[in-house]
Formats: structure tokens, sequence, C-alpha cells
């Protein structure tokens, strides 16, 4: 057998262009004869390699002795064996492919995730499945790569009605045992549904696009009364000024002494904590505590995930810093429970209570990179989810700052005489101050400011979305406090409408009583400790002993009340009575027959 007639053999049992070979290559060479071999009628693989000799034997004597009923059913078994070993494949890709946790993703967009770790984005498979992936692009203080934590998203839930659609309002129940301010019922969503009702934007911010924040090295005080060193002097001029809301301003807004707040401006951090501060992205919770003026309460009933995508600061000064660590255990991460404790040095102002103006209206100066932010006085304990308190305050609302209003007062010259009478600060201070705002035009609340609901805030815990009107209105909010009293309450109403007046935003303000839902209130420590001590001053109840009843027998215990009962009875009754007995004596021989 020469090459030629090699090649017009088929001894692979592929189906090769026979003819044509035989035309490019000519006439082949006389060979012997072969035994022609008939082709199996049964193949499933189509042709093979030299290893497919053997089982194209078995499947052909399988045909011949087998019935047709018989072959009918081998072929259905082996289909079955081919969809189940498939099925099988495919689902052991499935679980090599998806990451940890990628089955509770299912439904969380892409505003969610970036929201949490902008450094995250999402790709939509064929499947209909979100998959998260790192692009690694973080920035932080020292434009490093940051890396967040693996977290697990809780399941997205298609919400088919509006949220609480059939809930009612009701005031807070009767209590006679509590006459005071009480809490109400706030409907809440649960976690799942709320972040899938987180809006995929910011919030539209009306005129002003861009805000930056003034910043001198050399200040020169210019006039009196023009507020401290930390916050720049400003004169009444560019206080004026601040107010005349553009598409881009720079304002006074604490901080003036540098460029990156708490780093040699005043209310100086480490720079650890300078970084974890740039590193917070999302939502922030946020509370401090100055001159160990309260005692720290935990926050309670926070779900899993917010831990892991809440940032929970705790701004202390030294004084507090010192009396924690006596009581209080700091692990190496500087936490105390969910709190990352920041201790501030280089505090701006002798009043603790001024101190700590600086983070619950300066927000967005100490965290830049959050979206939304959360305040709580150092005397509260939050006890509701922070994405639930979003989703009812703000984005339910559709808003981007809310407060709630006093419980009781809802004018600021109220406001103003009760805290002369509380001692809250200087008496002629506050006069100044209310005088001051008069000559600008401020008038006693009436229903003539409706919608606005109120004058007087209860602020000790504000909800925000850090926006630059938000950020402009809690600049100016904080350069008042700097200039006038630390009372916030007195100068909330003027700078909110003087913003009002100018552009299409205010501050919306609910009920105290909800807010009294989603935080529980404690005592200062100082007025904590004195009731302590009151209790102990006051000398113990004295117990006087009851002295032990005299014991009379049986037969007697009736007697004394059927005496006392004799008694009671007139001279006149027991005459006729003794008369009678006497009659009946007499009737029965001297026998006493008279049931007594």
């Amino acid at each position: 057998m020469n090459g030629g007639a090699s090649l017009g053999l088929r001894t692979s049992g592929s189906y090769g262009s026979l003819q044509q070979s035989n035309g490019l290559l000519g006439s082949p060479a006389p060979s012997p004869p072969l035994a022609v071999r008939k082709p199996a009628k049964l193949s499933l693989g189509g042709g093979g390699g030299p290893g497919r000799g053997g089982e194209r034997l078995l499947f052909a004597r399988i045909y011949m002795f087998a019935s047709r009923r018989q072959r009918m059913l081998l072929l259905l078994l082996v289909a079955v064996v081919v969809l189940l070993c498939f099925h099988f494949s495919s689902l052991v890709s499935k679980d090599q492919v998806a990451a940890p946790g990628t089955e509770t993703m299912l439904g969380i967009s892409d505003h969610v995730l970036s929201f949490v770790n902008p450094g995250w984005t999402s790709s939509f498979s064929g499947n209909g499945l979100n998959t998260t992936s790192l692009t690694g692009k973080q920035s932080d203080i020292s434009n490093e790569k940051v890396q967040g934590p693996l977290w697990t998203f809780p399941p997205a839930i298609a919400l088919e009605h509006p949220p609480c659609e059939n809930f009612s309002f009701s005031p807070p129940p009767v209590d006679r045992k509590r006459t005071g301010p009480r809490p109400c019922p706030v409907c809440y969503l649960p976690v799942e549904q709320a972040l899938a009702l987180m809006p995929r934007a910011p919030t539209a911010s009306p005129i002003l696009q861009s805000l930056n924040y003034l910043s001198e090295d050399h200040l020169v005080l210019k006039e009196s009364g023009s507020g401290s060193l930390f916050g720049g002097y400003p004169s009444l001029e560019q206080r004026d000024m601040s107010y005349d809301i553009k598409d881009s301003m720079t304002v006074h807004c604490g901080f003036v002494r540098g460029k990156i707040p708490c780093l040699n401006t005043g209310f100086d951090a480490d720079e650890a904590d300078l970084y974890e501060m740039r590193k917070c992205r999302g939502t922030v919770v946020a509370s401090a505590i100055f001159g160990n003026y309260d005692i720290m309460q935990q926050p309670e009933n926070i779900s899993e995930f917010s831990k892991d995508t809440v940032c929970f600061f705790m701004f202390l000064d030294e004084e507090t810093e010192a009396a924690i660590k006596n009581t209080t255990t700091v692990d190496n991460m500087k936490r105390i429970g969910l709190w990352r404790v920041v201790v501030v040095h280089n505090l701006p102002y002798s009043d603790a209570r001024r101190n700590g103006k600086v983070p619950k209206l300066l927000l967005h100066r100490l965290f830049p990179n959050v979206r939304y932010s959360l305040w709580i006085d150092g005397k509260l304990k939050l006890v509701k989810d922070p994405y639930q308190l979003l989703e009812r305050f703000l984005w339910r609302k559709n808003v981007s700052f809310a407060i709630s209003r006093h419980y009781r007062r809802f004018d600021v010259f109220e406001e103003a005489e009760a805290n002369k009478a509380g001692g809250k600060y200087d008496n002629a201070s506050i006069d100044n101050q209310i005088e001051f705002y008069k000559r600008e035009g401020l008038t006693h609340y009436s229903s003539a400011k409706l919608p606005i609901t109120s004058d007087v805030p209860e602020g000790c815990v504000i909800i925000r979305e850090n926006i630059p009107i938000t950020n402009l209105f809690t600049c100016l909010w904080f350069n008042e406090v700097d200039r006038f009293t630390s009372r916030d309450q007195i100068s909330f109403s003027t700078v909110r409408d003087k913003i009002r007046s100018r552009v299409n935003w205010t501050a919306d303000m609910f009920l105290d009583c909800e807010r009294r839902d989603f935080v529980v209130q404690a005592y200062h420590r100082e007025l904590m400790e004195q009731r302590l001590a009151a209790l102990r001053s006051q000398p113990p109840p004295v117990v006087r002993a009851q002295q032990p009843r005299k014991m009379l027998p049986d037969n007697a215990a009736k007697e004394p009340v059927r005496a006392s009962a004799t008694k009671k009875s007139t001279g006149k009754r027991s005459r006729k009575s003794s008369s009678k007995r006497l009659h009946r004596t007499k009737a029965t021989n001297g026998k006493e027959t008279v049931r007594l």
C-alpha cells in the first residue's frame, strides 16, 4: 500500500472528502482488496478516535440483540442521565463563580452599592442577578486604595403599596403617672424596605451648587462682638453677604485657620482619627461629650447591616476621656461598643456646650465624604436603626433636613424668656441677641407662618443630607452661635427664614413625640449625681413595731360585738326587752326558752 492509496482509506471512521482527495492526487495505485465492513447503524458520537472501536461494537451488539422497545427505553435512560449531568454541572459552576453572600444581594441596586462603598459597581448578568465587583478606586486622606469589608446585603423587597399606607397617627397614650412629654407611635419600615427606597441621586440643591469655605492665616478682630478666632471674626457685612445665595459661594464655616479641619485649626484631632473620618462614607451617626457633662449611651436595635456600613463617632475632650477610662475599657481600635472615640485637643471655646456645637452643626466639614449624617446629643440613646430614620424623616417626605420642634414652645420670644428663667445663659446676652433680631424683622410666631409649624426646635437630634444648601444652612447657623449665645434654639428660625426668603428650601420639623420614639433621654451627669446624692442624704424611713394583739378564747370571740351592740340601744328599749323576758320566764315555770 503506497502513500496515495492510504489517503483514500477511512481508518479512523471520520467522514472526509474522499472524492476531493482522489481528484487532487490522481488515480490511486492498485491495492489489495479489502474486506468491506458494514458501518454501524447506531452511532452516538458520529465518529471518533482510535479508542472508539470497542464502544461502537458494544452499541452494535445491543442494537442487534435488544428489541425495539428496549432500545427506546435505553435511549430514554441515556437522555435522562445526560440532562441530570448537565444540570448538576451548572449548579456546581454557579457555586464556584458566585461570591459569598451573592444570594443576599438580590434586588440591591447600583446606587445602594455605591452609597455604602463608592468603589463598588454592579454588572447585570444574563440571569438577572446583580453581582458586585471592586473597582479599587476609593479616595481617602492619603489617596490610597481602601478596600471595605465584605458586607452582606439584606434582600430588597418590592413594595406593592406606599409605605405605612394604613398607618394613622395617634397622640401619646394617656398616662396619669406621666404628665410630661412622651413618645407617640411612629411607623418605620424594615431595614430591607428602607434601603429599597433610598434615592438614586442626591437631592437637588436649589441655586447653590458649589460651596467653599473661607480660610485665613492672619486674622484680625475688626468689630466687637463678631465671634471668635475659630469662626474667623466675620463682620456684619460678610454676614449679610452670606445670605446672598448664588451658584458658587465662599463663606465662614469654622476651622478658618487651616485648609483641613481638625489639623492645626482648633478642635484638633490625631492623624489616625482624621484618616478614619475621611474614610467614612455613606452615613455617619455622631455625638459628643465635653466637660464630662453626660454619660455615654450605647445605641440599641441596630441591624448588622448598619453596624457594617454606618460610622458611629463619639467626640470627647481630654477631661471626659480620663473619666471614661476609669470605668470603661477602650479597645485597640479606639472603640467603646459601637462608638469610635475621637479625643479632641485645642478646644476653641472655654464653654463645653459651645464646643459641642462644632460637631453638631459642622459634621459636613468633619466628614466630607458622607452623604447622610445623624446627630444626637450625648445624653441620648439611639434605639432605632439609622436607615429606618433616614427613610422615615427624609426619603418618605422628600426633604433634605429634618429636626424636631419643641414640645411646648413655638415662639422665639418665649424660648428666650424660658432660657433666662432657667439660667441657661447670661440674661443680658440673650436680650442683646433678641433685640438684634427684632431690628432685622423677627416677629412672634403665628398661623401666618404656616406651613411652618414652629420657630423653636428641640435641637438635640438633626437628620440631614449633606448637599450644598443644607451645608450652607448649618454653616450660617453656626456663625450665629459663634457671634451671639450658644443657645441655638434662639437663632434657628432667623437663619432658616433668611434662606427660605431667597430659595425654595426650608427645614422640615417633625413632632417632638416622634423624636422621643427613637431616642431615649437620660439625665445629664450633674443632675444624675444630684439625684443620687439626694437619695443618699434622706434618712431611712422609721419602721414602727406593731404591738401584739390580745388573744381571746374561742368562746368569747364574739362577746365584745354583742356588748357593743347592747350599748348602742337606748334605755327605754332595754327595759321593754327585760320585761318581756320576765313575762316569758314566769310563763315557763322559771325556765328560759328564748333563743338569743
